[in-house]
């Protein structure tokens, strides 16, 4: 008799794990807290935040150390009751700014978080879109993200007429912006990595989503508009380049975090994975000599985002090693 009580005891407990490793039930964006991290956000961010209120729930912004005249505006719209507004001094990451949101929705009793970047677009009927694509995804109880299908903000118009086949396409890793995440499945991948402070985060938290048996989708129709970088189109002989023309320390974190992200997911023996880093590293250098501007700062930070990674030296980058340097500025985080 013990031992049938102890089987079905077992059977009870096990029944209760996988309960807990499922996802809850999405039904509508109302279940859903959008989370935004702000820098300096700009005039129309107040705009972008109603569109987002009519999609989502409740909005958590999280602000990094904006100016006097930004937090005036972000505290106007947190006398929205729908909107809750935590303040850093200063910019502690977005890593960190995003975990701090996702502990206020789920504390305000969401199951489900939007995480959208501060210059972020959506569509109207973006959240039931997301809703639409997890819900035709046959793995639903495996979903780690739901990513969104995006378009450059320099071409508002672009595949907005797209239709593909199924509503989602499975992916190794979204952009954070448009991330939509049941907190249940968070709570077992875990935290976004702070260390890595701003690049590569989203691309880390996937990874470790997948090596955790978690499934990654995009919508396939772009449901947002978003910009990454400031692109810019050189035109070489016959061929054409472009590059991104971010600031140095963006160059610097991605060429860090980069390396970091090879030598702890990639299948890499007796530190190649280091050496694929550099050559990485090197034909950037090579991007940046040619196209953009202000070379000899960002080829520095490249070079120090590499050796850092190599040596696992994490967190903010360390300003005082290079003569005449400044802290963060509005620029770097902006672009």
């Amino acid at each position: 008799m013990m031992g049938r009580d102890s089987y079905e005891l077992r059977l009870m407990q096990g029944a209760m794990r996988m309960r807990d490793a499922v996802p809850d039930e999405l039904a509508n964006g109302q279940e859903v807290c959008a989370i935004t991290v702000t820098y300096h956000p700009d005039e129309e961010f107040p705009t972008r935040c109603e569109r987002v209120l009519r999609e989502a729930g409740a909005l958590v912004i999280v602000d990094n150390g904006s100016g006097d005249d930004e937090l005036k505006m972000l505290r106007d719209l947190a006398a929205n009751p729908s909107t809750t507004l935590l303040l850093n001094v200063e910019n502690l990451g977005v890593a960190r700014a995003l975990n701090m949101g996702i502990r206020r929705a789920s504390a305000l009793g969401f199951k489900w978080a939007l995480l959208l970047d501060q210059d972020t677009w959506i569509d109207d009927g973006m959240v039931h879109n997301l809703i639409a694509a997890g819900a035709a995804f046959p793995d639903r109880d495996r979903l780690g993200v739901i990513g969104s299908g995006y378009r450059a903000v320099s071409d508002p118009v672009q595949g907005r007429n797209e239709e593909i086949g199924d509503s989602w396409e499975e992916v190794n890793s979204v952009i954070t912006s448009g991330s939509l995440i049941p907190l249940k499945a968070h709570a077992a991948i875990g935290a976004f990595r702070e260390d890595f402070f701003i690049d590569y985060v989203d691309i880390e938290y996937c990874f470790r989503a997948r090596a955790k048996g978690y499934r990654v989708i995009r919508t396939r129709k772009p449901i947002m508009s978003h910009a990454i970088g400031a692109i810019s189109r050189h035109r070489v002989l016959w061929m054409k380049k472009w590059t991104f023309n971010h600031a140095a320390d963006r160059r610097y974190y991605m060429a860090r975090n980069d390396t970091v992200m090879l030598r702890e997911f990639g299948k890499y023996i007796c530190g190649l994975w280091a050496l694929k880093s550099f050559g990485r590293c090197v034909r950037l250098c090579k991007r940046i000599a040619l196209y953009e501007q202000m070379k000899i700062h960002k080829i520095i930070a490249v070079g120090q985002g590499w050796w850092d990674g190599v040596r696992g030296h994490m967190g903010p980058r360390p300003h005082r090693r290079l003569r005449g340097a400044t802290t963060l500025n509005r620029a770097r985080i902006k672009s």
